[in-house]
């Protein structure tokens, strides 16, 4: 799903070329989603829920939503857009409870529509809701999705109206459908076993928090400890915002629920560590830390690592910011060669619901980047970014340096080529899109027409992990994949919008009403159904 802060946002995020100028045909790795989870009575859980989202916004940047229990009742809020434009003061008021999870989006199953927005809601034949926020991607959703219709085939599950396109929803669906007769923490601990691919998920229903990572542990997923209750999230820096400390990772395989009860872990399955490396590279933000590693630590020890496998005589390394400043800094300390600011990032462009005229496309890399000519002119520059996908925003870049004057540029990249897609949460481009599938090194130098390019070794980016390679996951550079993947036929990030049509339940058209689903979305959804 999804899919890094101030890291940050990549300029192929939202930067793409007219073969170099335009600003969005060329999307570099996009994130998966941010999840967040609560349990707190006495404290304000919305709020809580509203920062720690914030924090991981550069996870998700599609749509946001917000579930809350008062022990009664589930009452969500979603809708597209930033956390900061689905919530006001008004709207997080009126969510009170004792828990709360929260989600934001990138899509990498189903559109970027209300209806695929999350935490997904369910509610059981025993007329209890279930609230579910999921990170990652899953590889047997065909399969789900064979289930989902079996069971509202035999009257298990009930139709539903919102025609949401996720596997999330599948999940949602399945767990909702086992509940009534087991309980929901027996559901999952059945279900989740069954579940193919990565995924860090946070749910809940009236009165227990959940949070559970696939046997891969594949996205992160932390725990930590409030005065007053417990928080679980994708990264240690929304535990940072709330107020909350770190107590340790949720364990790949492992189911924890959280309660009056207090906290209860299960394992529902063997773990099989395969954390994914671009979650150093580029993914998370700076200041988190994965499995003991500080992030920015490691991508400056990444430049480093660069400046020993691909050194150049050179004036300047400058960053292309915020995702290269790590590995540049790195770069500068390894290389000798002063560091310097020649780039100045707009820090307020970014995914926009209003469509850019083709006078403002012809911008391109100048609406995102401005050169600092009396910085840049007359020097030899070792330019750092995290990744190249297609090569478009860098032809672009290389570009607007020489003519701001650089003598010379030279492209260090802090992550290897990337040459094959991620079926585990980040939506690269197809693999026959990404320039270093077609194109070996020098053919990628000539075409973003800079003066030398490296890029760090696989050996080297996961040195700088501090992680053994054997528990991680490079698939995007090495091709090996670590959960086996169906035909290609059963895969897509539009499988379920491109298959017959599944029908799937809601609480809002069971005998339960459901869930108070407020914002225009909700109203718009059931109208169009």
């Amino acid at each position: 799903m999804r899919p890094s802060s101030d890291r940050n946002r990549h300029l192929d995020d939202d930067l793409d070329s007219n073969h170099d100028l335009d600003v969005s045909a060329d999307p570099g790795p996009r994130e998966e989603c941010g999840v967040f989870g609560v349990w707190a009575p006495g404290e304000d859980v919305a709020n809580l829920t509203y920062y720690g989202l914030y924090a991981l916004q550069h996870r998700g940047q599609e749509s946001a939503g917000i579930a809350v229990s008062d022990g009664r009742r589930i009452v969500v809020f979603k809708e597209l857009g930033l956390v900061s434009q689905v919530f006001d003061e008004q709207t997080l008021s009126s969510l009170r409870g004792h828990l709360a999870v929260g989600h934001c989006r990138y899509s990498t199953t189903g559109s970027s529509v209300w209806e695929n927005a999350q935490p997904t809601f369910r509610t059981t034949a025993a007329g209890s809701g279930i609230a579910l926020g999921h990170n990652g991607n899953l590889v047997n959703t065909a399969e789900l999705r064979d289930e989902v219709a079996q069971l509202v085939a035999s009257g298990a599950a009930q139709q539903s109206k919102i025609a949401a396109t996720t596997d999330s929803d599948l999940l949602t669906e399945i767990l909702a459908a086992t509940a009534a007769d087991v309980g929901l923490e027996e559901a999952a601990t059945r279900f989740l076993p069954r579940v193919r691919g990565a995924y860090s998920l946070v749910f809940a229903d009236e009165q227990t928090l959940y949070a559970a990572r696939d046997p891969h542990g594949v996205r992160p997923l932390v725990l930590g400890r409030l005065e007053r209750g417990w928080v679980v999230a994708s990264e240690t820096a929304a535990l940072d915002i709330v107020g909350a400390s770190f107590v340790r990772e949720v364990e790949p395989g492992e189911l924890l629920a959280i309660d009056e009860d207090g906290l209860r872990s299960t394992r529902f399955a063997s773990p099989e560590p395969k954390g994914c490396v671009f979650e150093y590279v580029y993914l998370a933000r700076p200041d988190t830390t994965i499995a003991g590693r500080s992030v920015h630590a490691a991508r400056v020890e990444i430049g480093r690592r660069l400046a020993q496998e691909h050194p150049v005589d050179a004036d300047l390394v400058i960053p292309v910011p915020e995702s290269g400043t790590p590995a540049a800094i790195g770069y500068a300390q390894g290389s000798g060669i002063p560091y310097g600011q020649g780039l100045v990032k707009n820090q307020y462009v970014g995914r926009t619901f209003i469509q850019p005229s083709q006078t403002i496309r012809q911008l391109g890399i100048r609406l995102k980047l401005n050169p600092l000519r009396e910085i840049i002119r007359g020097k030899r520059l070792v330019v750092v970014d995290d990744s190249i996908v297609r090569g478009n925003t860098q032809r672009a870049l290389v570009r607007m340096l020489r003519e701001a004057g650089a003598v010379e540029v030279h492209v260090r990249i802090a992550s290897p080529p990337v040459r094959w897609p991620c079926f585990y949460g980040i939506d690269f481009a197809t693999r026959a899109e990404l320039i270093a599938n077609n194109l070996d090194e020098e053919g990628v130098r000539r075409s973003i027409g800079c003066d030398t390019l490296g890029y760090v070794s696989v050996e080297g980016m996961v040195a700088a992990s501090e992680q053994p390679r054997s528990r991680l996951c490079a698939a995007c550079f090495d091709g090996d994949y670590p959960i086996p993947l169906p035909d290609a036929a059963r895969l897509g990030k539009h499988l379920l919008e491109l298959s017959p049509s599944v029908p799937t339940a809601s609480g809002a058209e069971s005998g339960d009403p459901g869930p108070l689903s407020v914002g225009s979305g909700a109203v718009d959804a059931l109208r169009r159904s």
